[in-house]
């Protein structure tokens, strides 16, 4: 059963689209279930994220994460984003069903590979940031699907 906010986020998701020449594309996968996440970093000067965007392919629980995400790190700094866990991410949804765990888990990495992609063009280094990965089949191996 999925809480008010997830169904919310769903059928009403906010931050949807692309940013053209964004300052970092984060895309990630999962290839058990096929969700696919990208998301669109638009960072000034001062590393405030002044605007973000997402493209989901994926089920319901994907939308509403991803939406979610975008929420959690526009207006925020670098720093402040690569502290928004997938944890962060269901509590702020209001929970998620056990076999939909994963689709927050894509929005974390979604979020790291983005600020990965702006640190790479800027020639920086983000403190805490690690390489993320592609799919996160990686990084959960034990979840069900």
């Amino acid at each position: 059963m999925y809480s008010e906010k997830v169904m919310d986020h769903f059928t009403n998701p906010r931050n949807v689209g692309e940013i053209e020449n964004a300052s970092g594309i984060g895309t990630v996968g999962n290839a058990k279930c096929g969700d696919i996440m990208r998301i669109y970093l638009d960072i000034d000067e001062q590393g405030i994220i002044k605007d973000v965007k997402f493209k989901t392919f994926g089920c319901g629980a994907a939308v509403a994460t991803s939406s979610m995400a975008t929420e959690l790190v526009k207006g925020k700094t670098v720093q402040e984003a690569l502290t928004v866990t997938n944890k962060a991410v269901m509590e702020a949804l209001d929970g998620l069903p056990p076999v939909k765990v994963h689709c927050s888990l894509l929005a974390e990495e979604a979020i790291h590979a983005a600020l990965w992609d702006y640190a790479e063009k800027h020639h920086i280094v983000i403190e805490g940031l690690e390489k993320p990965v592609n799919d996160i089949a990686e990084v959960v191996k034990n979840e069900e699907y």
